[in-house]
C-alpha cells in the first residue's frame, strides 16, 4: 500500500526498559541495526499494526508492554535513490510512520526473535536512549531523532529517568500524544 505521494504507511516501535534503555536489533543477514518497524495493512489502524509488528518481530504481545505515547502524526523519510524500485507501480519513495513508545512490563526473557516464520532480526541488545539516532542508517536518522525527541520527556517523567541529550540536540516536547 503506497499513498498518492509515494510513501508507504508504516509503524515504528521504541521499546524501553525501566532503566530508560532501548531495544536495538540487528537485521538478519545484514549489519544494519534498527528499531522494530513494519508496514500497515489497508484494514489496520496504526495501533493494530504496531501490535502485529511487535509480535512478529519480537515475540512480545500486548500483555508484555504498556503503550506510553505515540507521535501525533506521520514522520516521513525518503529512501536513497539506489533503494527506490522505479520499475514497480506505484513507486515507493519512502515511508511515513507513526511511532509508538512502549514500556516492557515483563522480563527481557519474553523477547523471541524467532516468533515468526520469517524472522527479521538475529540479535538484539539494550542501548542508551540517544544511541539509535546516531547509529541507524543515515536516511532514517532524522525520523529517529524526531521520534526520540518526542518520547524523551515521557520517559523522563514516567520512568523517573534523566536522559542526557547528545551535543547539538534540542530537547523539547513536540506535543507527543501520551497514551
Amino acid at each position: 500500500m503506497i499513498d498518492v505521494d509515494g510513501y508507504r504507511p508504516n509503524v515504528g516501535i521504541v521499546l524501553v526498559n525501566d532503566e530508560g534503555r532501548l531495544f536495538w536489533a540487528r537485521r538478519i543477514s545484514r549489519d544494519g541495526w534498527q528499531f522494530p518497524q513494519g508496514g500497515m495493512r489497508s484494514d489496520e489502524t496504526p495501533l493494530e499494526a504496531m501490535y502485529r509488528e511487535l509480535e512478529e518481530e519480537t515475540g512480545l504481545g500486548a500483555g508484555h508492554v504498556q503503550v506510553l505515547a505515540s507521535t501525533p502524526g506521520w514522520l516521513r523519510y525518503r529512501l536513497p535513490g539506489r533503494c527506490v524500485r522505479h520499475h514497480q507501480r506505484p513507486t515507493c519513495i519512502g515511508q511515513k510512520q507513526v511511532w509508538f513508545l512502549l514500556r516492557l512490563l515483563e522480563s527481557e526473557r519474553a523477547v523471541r526473535l524467532d516468533a515468526s516464520d520469517k524472522p527479521e532480526f538475529d540479535l538484539w541488545r539494550w542501548v542508551d536512549f540517544w544511541y539509535p539516532a546516531k547509529h541507524v542508517v543515515s536516511f532514517k536518522r532524522g525520523v529517529y531523532e524526531r521520534a526520540l525527541r518526542h518520547f524523551a520527556p515521557v520517559v523522563e517523567s514516567r520512568l523517573q529517568v534523566r536522559l542526557e541529550a547528545p551535543a547539538g540536540t534540542t530537547r523539547r516536547d513536540d506535543g507527543c500524544a501520551a497514551a
